[in-house]
């Protein structure tokens, strides 16, 4: 018996992301975008039909998009970045009752460079010193990206410290996005780096967690649990 595609409420269709994750479900049988959703689009009506969300839309528009997804009982996948605490606090909750994967990032490359930044940072000791480096395209409105963001938590937990790491962040041309760990030591320097090509690894990794995340328990999961890190 052929495998129903997992229905996608797609929310902020109209920008960057939202357009490539459209184009990419397109080619993807596994996938079918059943609803859109854009600024000022009602977000509960849209939830009804869908077995799970993807939302790449604006920061604002979380409180409206949990209460839809606790109503219908349905799963999110989050990848709009830019939250305040209280707006953080507010996914956490509903995640008490719902599956909802919140990644910075879903590129497959750039959780591995979590990955390695935690081994890294643990290795290296206190007498490497860490900062960051962060370049996005012009038109992208946070600074620091959600990715440096969350590279900078995993520098503190890896270190145990409470201090904060120093974030370069750059707005320049269209540049898709680089992230680039600094480790100064004495007479030594250590750089990991990642450079995205294409949003299209943004939209797989959106998408591949949406399949992944149907049928799991209420919890609030990262990229790194879908990719089994």
């Amino acid at each position: 018996m052929k495998k129903l595609p997992v229905r996608v409420l797609l929310i902020g269709a109209a920008g960057r992301m939202g357009q490539t994750v459209r184009d990419l479900a397109s080619t993807d049988s596994e996938i079918e975008i059943v609803a859109q959703c854009d600024l000022e689009d009602p977000i509960q009506p849209a939830m009804k039909n869908c077995d799970v969300a993807i939302d790449f839309s604006h920061a604002a528009a979380i409180d409206e998009i949990c209460r839809a997804a606790l109503d219908d009982r349905k799963p999110l996948v989050i990848g709009t970045t830019g939250y305040s605490q209280e707006q953080r606090q507010m996914i956490g909750d509903a995640a008490k009752s719902l599956p909802i994967v919140l990644a910075s990032n879903f590129s497959v490359g750039v959780n591995v460079l979590f990955f390695l930044t935690h081994k890294a940072a643990e290795l290296l000791g206190h007498d490497f010193h860490p900062e960051i480096i962060e370049t996005h395209h012009e038109m992208k409105k946070d600074a620091p990206s959600g990715t440096a963001k969350t590279l900078a938590e995993v520098l503190k937990t890896a270190q145990k410290i409470e201090s904060k790491i120093p974030i370069q962040s750059i707005r320049e041309g269209d540049v898709v996005g680089e992230h680039t760990v600094i480790f100064s030591g004495p007479a030594e320097r250590l750089e990991l780096r990642h450079r995205a090509a294409s949003r299209e690894i943004f939209a797989r990794g959106a998408l591949r967690s949406a399949k992944w995340i149907m049928g799991k328990p209420p919890r609030l999961y990262s990229m790194q649990d879908v990719l089994g890190l």
